[in-house]
């Protein structure tokens, strides 16, 4: 590989005199992307912009139930109220404040001892979710590719949130969120990936965190959108049905496949010409000379190996999505606890979405000279922290505002954000791209099944706030110990196969296990 690098034309004039034309040349997408296309030209900035707006609707889609499902203001209809609950009332008595098609609470009756049911919908979601990250993970590796996925996933996500806002009762919404969790999950990971897969090896980093701040721009419009639809919930689904639809039919036709996964299908005509695209735009000119070399490095059997089958793959992604659950739990039942401070929902959605600009913009500051299993770890740390302070500082809930209280879980907040951002990222790098996506979606497995439990826990809440407050904050904490079983990824490059990255990692680490730290090169 050495000599042949050493035959590649380095001017971007026209790629060489007829000598070096009759001279083919095989470079990695790696090293194409490194010298010939540029790390992080226009072209690729274009496409990770029109990649990441898909994060938009896919956080709305997974927050929404924040306005949907909360438990609206009740109160009595006489002057005066002899309980202080509307549990021992009679139900003429009292009324909510927002009229009874405000949430699924309010118009179903989940209070009372129907009070654990309202936190079902939500936890199917997210299991939905998990079931569909193993199906568009699967799709994306093996059939469909990144793309097409994107595509499925956006019509399915359109056309079940259409579908949620006709929900007669709580067993049908339930049913419907998890399709709706099922069809959302292909978004995210297909999103992160694709960005990731065609740009530099340095980039890799910020590039991501680009995805989770659209993620964070979808977070941030839901208080915009619920408000004006504060009194019909069903309305609200219909508003977000909207983006994804658009989305299919507007933008992605103008967003490019991954090439690294045309090249590991032996689509390499295809992957060569998607270079070509991205260099043009970047304003240079790939060699004429130029090929991409075969990725797929077959076993003696002919057959590459899959996930399951690598030891050191399978301790990784368990050791991942053990972290993720945590991660999972603790970064989406914090969003979802809110409703348990002692502030207007509204107000502290707003404050949290806004924490996760700061979290994004450090994201993408430290992960350019931060190794990602120290910013893992100290991040979930000081998520893990944060969260069992809050106790501390609340006080009777709805009784009074406690602002130590909120900037305590703010900042908390702030810190699973970061750390549920890196392990992203960190997953991107420890896998190759034969496997690469069918990894995150794993990890997205995980992160959902922790999610899933958020919910009843949010419903607990409830009832002791400072219970949901202690648990997320012990499982931020085991999260992050977790990582140090693993190895470092900064600047290390992407590789295409399972069995090239463990030959690759044996040859740089001097470890027969292949499990020491990866040693990167720029």
């Amino acid at each position: 590989m050495a000599e042949l690098q050493e035959l590649v034309v380095h001017d971007s004039g026209d790629g060489g005199g007829e000598d070096n034309a009759s001279q083919k040349v095989e470079l990695t997408i790696d090293e194409i992307i490194e010298e010939h296309v540029g790390s992080f030209g226009c072209s690729q900035l274009l496409q990770v912009f029109f990649v990441s707006l898909a994060w938009i609707f896919d956080s709305q889609n997974t927050l929404i139930t924040i306005f949907s499902d909360a438990q609206p203001q009740w109160k009595c209809k006489g002057s005066a109220c002899p309980s202080t609950s509307m549990c021992g009332l009679d139900r003429g008595a009292w009324e909510w404040v927002g009229g009874d098609k405000s949430s699924t609470i309010a118009e179903w009756g989940l209070i009372c001892d129907k009070k654990f049911r309202a936190g079902i919908p939500a936890s199917l979601f997210f299991v939905g979710s998990l079931i569909g990250s193993a199906a568009h993970g699967r799709l994306a590796d093996s059939y469909l590719g990144r793309k097409k996925t994107i595509l499925l996933s956006c019509l399915l996500t359109a056309i079940t949130s259409f579908a949620t806002s006709f929900s007669p009762n709580v067993w049908v919404y339930a049913l419907l969120r998890f399709s709706n969790g099922f069809s959302r999950s292909g978004i995210g990971i297909c999103c992160l990936v694709l960005s990731t897969e065609a740009v530099g090896r340095k980039w890799r980093g910020q590039v991501g965190q680009y995805g989770f701040f659209f993620f964070t721009v979808g977070f941030l419009s839901l208080p915009v959108i619920a408000y004006p639809a504060r009194r019909s919930w069903r309305n609200l689904y219909k508003i977000i049905s909207i983006l994804p639809l658009a989305y299919a039919v507007l933008i992605l036709p103008f967003i490019s496949e991954s090439p690294r996964w045309l090249a590991v299908k032996g689509r390499r005509r295809e992957a060569m010409n998607v270079l070509t695209k991205l260099a043009k735009l970047n304003g240079r000119t790939l060699p004429t000379n130029l090929s991409i070399s075969n990725p797929v490095i077959a076993e003696d059997s002919g057959r590459t190996k899959s996930l399951w089958s690598a030891k050191w793959a399978l301790k990784r992604v368990c050791t991942l999505m053990v972290a993720g659950i945590g991660i999972g739990f603790v970064y989406y039942g914090v969003q979802l606890n809110v409703e348990n401070l002692s502030f207007n929902l509204y107000f502290t959605v707003a404050v949290n979405a806004l924490m996760e600009i700061p979290a994004v913009f450090l994201g993408s500051v430290l992960l350019s000279f931060t190794n990602r299993r120290i910013l893992f770890s100290s991040s979930a740390f000081l998520a893990g922290i944060l969260c069992i302070l809050c106790i501390l500082f609340s006080g009777k809930r709805k009784s009074k505002h406690s602002w130590p209280q909120l900037s305590v879980e703010a900042i908390g907040f702030m810190a699973a954000s970061l750390a549920f951002d890196v392990l992203y990222i960190y997953c991107v790098e420890l896998f190759p791209t034969n496997v690469r996506n069918f990894a995150v979606s794993m990890l997205r497995q995980a992160l959902m099944l922790g999610a899933a439990i958020a919910p009843n826990l949010v419903v607990l809440g409830r009832l002791n706030p400072s219970i949901s407050f202690l648990i997320f904050g012990g499982l931020s904490i085991f999260s992050g110990v977790l990582t140090f079983w693993l190895p470092e990824t900064r600047n290390a490059p992407l590789h295409e196969t399972l069995e090239q990255q463990e030959k690759e990692e044996k040859l740089s680490s001097g470890n027969v296990g292949g499990e020491t730290e990866l040693v990167g090169s720029n």
